[in-house]
């Protein structure tokens, strides 16, 4: 040890009383802490984990509580309100039947986006799928492109696509760019600049400004949407990046991911969200935009957002709803499994109740503690008789649910605690029976590939038992 440090630990441990002093200040660190947690007024359990982790930290604890605990975002609701006011009233979307109104009723009360159409809505499995699909449609912008992104990096794919855009650009169109400041953190601003050179916009969600001490800062609250809007008539979201890690032709070992392509009066609704963000992120006027004209298509859909700016947390209770409405099967793909207490019994009793529940996670995803706190619940699964398959050896990364056969889910939410209250998040809502085939036949044939879990496999207690368990312990905070 330095001769320095030597001295400043003899120096403490000479003072008369030390250890009691050091008691009292660690218990009123713990009972100033414990309020401020506690006055959140979250969930039982995740405000406990919180306590139980941060007393084990003295004083580092407020540094981590202070960076990455729970906020609300009051300022980020009253902007989307009045981004949204300057818009359009949507047109009158396909009214959904019976079985289907309540969804479509909890949906527009929680995020204010009623149901909608699509004239089309296509697959896109993988990201060769999808990064063909989305330069093709960059070519043909003569008004704008919009686009938001959690992970845009200066890879071949990035610049493929950056090359796209800067072309556009030059020709005319207004081409804006939002990126998580954290997702995208390996992005520089001279990646970038030869865009802004050429007329486009980039944006930051986020940023990290540590010189702003009075405020909180917002690591922990990211936006995790991929949303493309050309000129309101194609979309595209869902959950691909745009990354060299999500194209099989570049990586043997890339993604296995799904993400859709959009057409109709369902683009109009991406738009808002995207107009919503800019404002948000750039302080500036919400976007004054034209938009086309209606088409009401034939597939019935409904745009959910979610994100810290919202207690009602609308893509879980959709995705908890939708599982208790499901009359023959659940089927549910994700990479992050961590699901809350209402998630699990929504599964656990559709599977009790008879119906086909089927979970496709990877084998090993891309968080080693994430894959440990997930194969804790898988024992009461299994035994509710819930069929859960590992995928590998690719990371599998999509993230859909699927009732019977005309319902599904599919967007850029995780089931877990992260996705459904921390990060803003965008999926969309489907109802309709050739999309929902299509997908079904997807998730088979991943199934297929993926073998079963079972119930009575072995379970060393110092290789899987015990580091599970102690992961489960934090997956409140995951």
């Amino acid at each position: 040890m330095p001769q320095a440090l030597q001295d400043t630990w003899h120096a403490i441990t000479s003072i008369p009383n030390v250890g009691l002093y050091l008691a009292l200040a660690w218990l009123g660190y713990v009972i100033w802490l414990g309020l401020w947690i506690v006055l959140q007024k979250r969930e039982p359990v995740a405000t406990l984990s919180w306590l139980i982790s941060l007393a084990a930290l003295p004083f580092v604890g407020f540094v981590v509580y202070y960076f990455l605990g729970p906020q609300r975002i009051e300022r980020h609701r009253m902007r989307r309100v009045r981004a949204r006011a300057a818009l359009p009233a949507p047109p009158p979307g396909l009214q959904p039947g019976p079985d289907a109104i309540e969804l479509a009723k909890i949906a527009q009360a929680t995020t204010g986006l009623p149901p909608t159409t699509a004239t089309r809505a296509r697959l896109l499995v993988d990201g060769a799928a999808k990064y063909t699909a989305l330069l093709e449609a960059v070519a043909t912008a003569r008004e704008h492109v919009h686009l938001e992104y959690y992970i845009f990096l200066p890879d071949r794919t990035g610049t493929a696509l950056l090359k796209a855009l800067i072309e556009r650009a030059r020709a005319g169109v207004h081409v804006r760019l939002l990126l998580d400041a954290v997702g995208s953190g390996k992005t520089k601003q001279r990646f970038l600049q030869p865009l802004v050179d050429a007329g486009g916009e980039v944006a930051w969600f986020h940023p990290m400004k540590l010189h702003w001490f009075w405020k909180r800062p917002w690591l922990n609250l990211r936006t995790h949407r991929k949303v493309v809007i050309i000129d309101g008539k194609i979309g595209f979201t869902g959950g691909i990046n745009i990354t060299d890690e999500e194209d099989e032709r570049l990586r043997a070992d890339a993604y296995r991911d799904l993400h859709l392509r959009l057409e109709g009066d369902v683009v109009r609704e991406l738009q808002l969200v995207f107009v919503e963000d800019w404002a948000y992120a750039t302080g500036q006027p919400p976007l004054k935009l034209q938009h086309p004209a209606p088409r009401a298509g034939t597939i019935a859909t409904q745009v959910l957002v979610s994100g810290p700016d919202s207690s009602w947390e609308a893509i879980h209770r959709l995705h908890v709803g939708a599982i208790y409405s499901a009359q023959r099967r659940v089927w549910l793909v994700t990479p992050y499994f961590v699901p809350g207490e209402a998630a699990r019994m929504a599964l656990t009793s559709a599977a009790l109740g008879g119906l086909d529940v089927r979970l496709l996670v990877p084998r090993r995803c891309d968080s080693l503690l994430v894959t440990l706190a997930a194969r804790s619940y898988f024992d009461e699964l299994l035994e509710a008789g819930v069929k859960v398959h590992e995928y590998g050896p690719r990371m599998m990364h999509s993230k859909a649910l699927l009732c019977d056969d005309d319902l599904a889910i599919i967007g850029s939410a995780n089931f877990d605690h992260r996705s459904f209250r921390l990060n803003f998040e965008m999926s969309v809502m489907f109802r309709d029976k050739p999309l929902v085939g299509e997908l079904a036949r997807l998730i088979q044939s991943e199934c297929s590939l993926a073998p079963r879990v079972h119930e009575h496999r072995p379970q060393p207690l110092w290789r899987t038992r015990l580091p599970e368990a102690l992961a489960r312990l934090v997956s409140p905070l995951l």
